[in-house]
């Protein structure tokens, strides 16, 4: 891989690794499956994503992107996983799910080909898996329209997000397949929002989202000490 790429081949090693589950909602990717609803109603309640151009950054075997192509928008979704966006493309040929490709491409050079095209950009749950966030956030920013929304969702980096995210859901749960998080990793959401601002990207909402692991619910909240989610606008 080049060097120029930012992704750790470590952490596509381990996504690869799984790609075939990730459909199975009883799988290692049941957190995923049982968020999505509210991600996107989240999304769609801001940014209306009904004939809309939307690009999925890091969209894994494709759960965020084929929903909001069942929205309505026209989507693409990017990976860097050649096995996970196998398994995307054979879902979305299975379920025929209507206006949504996928590439193998990184978002820089994404951002490179296609400046200023996508009314939405989302971003979840990849940020705290790359070498350099602030350079996906900068492209992110390059790819969506000005007044465009773009959407991050990662983990907050403190005890309690240890504690919980990693240790938790990781070692005494079973939730998530050991060594999916690495704490150095996680980033705080002042770290996000100053990435955002050298950006060009106005924070516009900020979202918590909780967890109770006895009764496996999840909702939305204020409470953004674990995961959590930024709704941003670049400028007109």
């Amino acid at each position: 891989m080049s060097e120029s790429v930012n992704a750790d081949p470590a952490e596509l090693a381990k996504f690869s690794e799984l790609a075939h589950r990730w459909w199975d909602p009883e799988s290692e990717f049941r957190p995923l499956h049982q968020i999505n609803p509210l991600r996107l109603d989240w999304i769609d309640g801001l940014a209306d994503l009904s004939s809309k151009r939307v690009l999925d950054v890091g969209c894994g075997g494709g759960i965020l992107s084929d929903s909001m192509a069942r929205k309505g928008a026209t989507v693409t979704g990017i990976d860097l996983s050649t096995k996970a966006l196998r398994v995307a493309r054979l879902h979305a040929l299975e379920v025929q799910t209507a206006n949504l490709d996928f590439r193998e491409v990184s978002v820089e050079a994404l951002a490179a080909e296609q400046p200023e095209s996508f009314d939405v950009v989302t971003c979840m749950e990849m940020l705290e898996h790359v070498p350099d966030p602030a350079s996906v956030v900068q492209s992110c920013s390059r790819l969506v329209k000005p007044g465009g929304w773009v959407f991050f969702s990662t983990i907050n980096r403190n005890a309690k997000a240890f504690m919980l995210a990693i240790v938790g859901a990781e070692y005494i749960l079973n939730m998530l397949p050991r060594g999916t998080h690495e704490y150095a990793k996680l980033i705080r959401p002042s770290e996000l929002a100053a990435s955002c601002r050298a950006a060009g990207l106005d924070v516009m909402h900020t979202c918590g989202l909780e967890h109770n692991p006895l009764t496996r619910r999840y909702w939305l909240g204020n409470d953004t000490s674990v995961n959590y989610m930024f709704a941003t606008r670049r400028a007109s």
